[in-house]
């Protein structure tokens, strides 16, 4: 039941004199079938005497106050794992609780002091949430450790067309003014693409969105009186874990004062297994991560490290000389670097194509099920065996009225987004040509009249499943745009720029349904949701760009194979645009056969997990998880199984401790270390190294190195 006039006068609480009848009226029939015997254990019942702040009362200068200092500092920790691994876990779950903890510490505070006027609610923690989230999801977006830093100058001289004539025309080095230009220009319109569609999607479709679910369910938690208590318990264990890990980092700093040294450099399983990737490096993030993402990711990951620096790369090496030429650089794509990248580029290819035509699937059947029965899908209310509404039923509806007429209220004009839409599709129309010589400005336009069907179809699969293909639709453009615009052209820049227009609208445009969905599920206004989004957003056009730049300035060897920071995932997404415009020519021998393979092979993997019972499907690999640990030397799926194994074992002793803490101590870890990277920054831009180098050498190795240094001291 929707109210149609949204210009309502307001009471004095904020809340509009609707919403407060609406509420009152379905309160009071909910008690009378509970006074019947029937328990009901709804949400909103709980939350009945709490007022819902008008959509303006929702946005408060704290809030973004603190959105702000929670995006910077997660901006660093995505940033850091854009340039390492590429793999960004959901810390959704970290910024609710953070943003909880921080606002209700402020509000303590005030209250002592007799300065309170508004109360902490679950919408102000909401609008916290997507704040944060929308502004570290810039880090990400924004393309630092793919497609944008791929442009550069030293991912070029690492990728397959490092000695090509034409590479100088497909180079554009970062810079802050034309990156934080570009993320202005191309953030905002996925924002705009989706937003007429909210009710169809949240109410009519009724779209789970898992992860916007989990974390409505979060935030409705904290703010109950037994879920502020758990959400204290679970801030101390954060915190605990957070000093923990930003302490160790900080520690471990002291012995790495060059290449190969320090704790992470740590010979666990031996000298031999270190050469080829298998030791654990002692880093609390990637534990923290483990702890976060499913067991099965992590085991794909380690399958994937056994598969190739265990086994394919050691045999391919003993090829040298036979099927690519001897005393090659490992960095170089016609020798062993070349089967490593392009094999993973295959199996990522595989994986995305299965996944993008299995959504797509099932996109078009569920959207022509639910338009060929909209009105025999509409039931009422569910009844028990006796024929009448169950007290779970009654719950439900309860919950479902409540829901529905605070998202309807709050009606965001169609004509905005549409225009909005336009406007903006318009300006980078003219303007992203200037940025990118290469980018022709009929290359824009043409993205942007089929932006919004592949952001819809995005939105749509996302609330089904819960699996953004972004990337995938940003690979597309790449392969598309390069292939039009030529190599002569400069394709390859091209491509990289396609791709960051398209990535941004559809990840936005699927990002922002997640956020209707938890305020949806929290009566946080649709209005607060979208401004929110848009500040944040602002944000993240801004702190990303120069969280990047410190990381550029302060590690002068960032991307470069091999690094602490090598980006593995630019170098990755710049050979994909060459191979969009030159074809598989200048790949090694046998190369091709390989890839062939392995993209095959992802595509069968993915069809045996949807056809096999599902008790054995969670027992089969993910391709997208084992093609990672192909080309990234380093040994983070050790670490992660590490953190995978911890959880494991704590589930297994106390199920219940583990799902309630479990996650916070994941994010304690992750944020401690994280954290750890703006001071190791800075120490970096002033030049102060540690001053200690700690390594390991074999028993051979150390007695020639005593025998060398008796020699000087003679």
């Amino acid at each position: 039941m929707a109210l149609e006039n949204s210009h309502e006068l307001e009471n004095g609480d904020g809340t509009t004199k609707s919403d407060q009848n609406f509420l009152e009226k379905e309160a009071e029939e909910a008690d009378d079938e509970a006074n019947k015997g029937k328990e009901i254990e709804s949400v909103e019942m709980i939350f009945r005497d709490t007022v819902v702040p008008s959509w303006k009362g929702q946005l408060t200068v704290r809030a973004f106050v603190v959105s702000a200092i929670l995006g910077v500092v997660f901006s660093f920790i995505v940033m850091k794992l854009n340039l390492t691994t590429g793999i960004i876990p959901s810390l959704n779950v970290a910024a609710g609780l953070l943003g909880f903890f921080f606002v209700k510490t402020w509000t303590k505070v005030l209250e002592q002091c007799g300065l309170l006027k508004h109360p902490f609610t679950r919408q102000e923690n909401t609008v916290i949430q997507t704040c944060v989230v929308a502004t570290s999801g810039i880090a990400f977006s924004g393309g630092f450790g793919s497609y944008l830093f791929g442009m550069s100058d030293t991912i070029a001289a690492q990728s397959s067309d490092a000695n090509s004539p034409t590479r100088d025309m497909n180079i554009k080095n970062p810079s802050l003014s034309w990156m934080i230009g570009f993320l202005f220009i191309v953030s905002f319109i996925g924002l705009c693409s989706v937003v007429p569609l909210r009710k169809i999607m949240i109410i009519d479709f009724k779209l789970t969105y898992p992860s916007g679910t989990a974390t409505a369910h979060l935030i409705n938690s904290f703010h109950t009186p037994q879920g502020a208590k758990l959400a204290k318990k679970q801030v101390t264990a954060l915190g605990k874990f957070f000093s923990f890990s930003f302490l160790w980092s900080f520690f471990q700093w002291f012995f790495v004062s060059e290449d190969d040294c320090g704790f992470e450099n740590f010979p666990t399983f031996g000298l031999k297994a270190y050469q080829n990737m298998f030791y654990f490096d002692f880093s609390t993030m990637y534990v923290g991560v483990g702890m976060i993402c499913p067991h099965l990711i992590n085991i794909s990951l380690l399958l994937g490290t056994i598969l190739s620096w265990g086994i394919m790369w050691p045999l391919i090496e003993k090829k040298e000389g036979d099927w690519y030429e001897a005393g090659l650089t490992s960095s170089n794509f016609h020798g062993i670097q070349g089967y490593r990248v392009f094999t993973a580029i295959a199996l990522i290819l595989g994986d995305g194509l299965y996944n993008f035509l299995k959504v797509l699937g099932n996109t078009s059947i569920a959207l022509y099920k639910q338009l060929k029965n909209k009105e025999s899908s509409r039931t009422i209310l569910p009844v028990g065996p006796d024929g009448k509404a169950t007290s779970e039923d009654l719950a439900t509806s309860f919950d479902d009225k409540c829901r529905k007429q605070v998202f309807l209220k709050d009606r965001i004009p169609t004509w905005l987004a549409v225009g909005g839409y336009v406007a903006i599709a318009a300006i980078a129309t003219t303007t992203l040509p200037q940025i990118f010589e290469q980018l022709e400005w009929y290359y824009v336009l043409v993205i942007y009249v089929f932006a919004p069907a592949l952001a819809f179809c995005n939105a749509y699969g996302c609330g089904l499943t819960d699996w953004s293909l972004a990337s995938t639709y940003g690979k597309l453009a790449i392969f598309v745009i390069g292939a039009w615009a030529g190599k002569s052209q400069g394709g390859v820049l091209a491509g990289l720029a396609a791709c960051g227009v398209m990535m941004n609208i559809v990840s936005t445009a699927s990002d922002l349904m997640q956020d209707f969905k938890t305020g949806y599920m929290t009566l946080a206004s649709p209005r607060s949701m979208f401004v929110s989004q848009v500040i944040g957003t602002a944000m993240g056009c801004v702190i990303a760009p120069c969280v990047f730049w410190i990381f550029y300035q302060a590690f002068p060897d960032m991307g470069v194979q091999g690094s602490e920071y090598p980006a593995p995932y630019a170098l990755v997404y710049r050979n994909l645009a060459i191979l969009g415009v030159e074809g598989f020519g200048s790949l090694p021998k046998h190369c091709l056969s390989l890839c062939y393979g392995f993209f095959a092979a992802a595509i069968l993997i993915n069809g045996a997990r949807d056809t096999v019972p599902k008790k054995w499907a969670r027992f089969i690999p993910i391709p997208m998880a084992i093609a990672i640990p192909f080309y990234i030397q380093k040994p983070f799926a050790i670490d992660m199984c590490l953190g995978s194994l911890i959880l494991f074992i704590w589930e297994k002793r106390n199920e219940k401790e583990a799902k309630a803490f479990g996650p916070a101590v994941a994010s304690g870890l992750i944020c401690g270390e994280g954290l750890w990277s703006v001071p190791k920054s800075i120490l970096a831009l002033v030049k102060v190294n540690p001053p200690i180098c700690m390594k390991f050498l074999s028993k051979g190795m150390n007695v020639k190195v005593d025998d060398f240094i008796s020699t000087l001291s003679r």
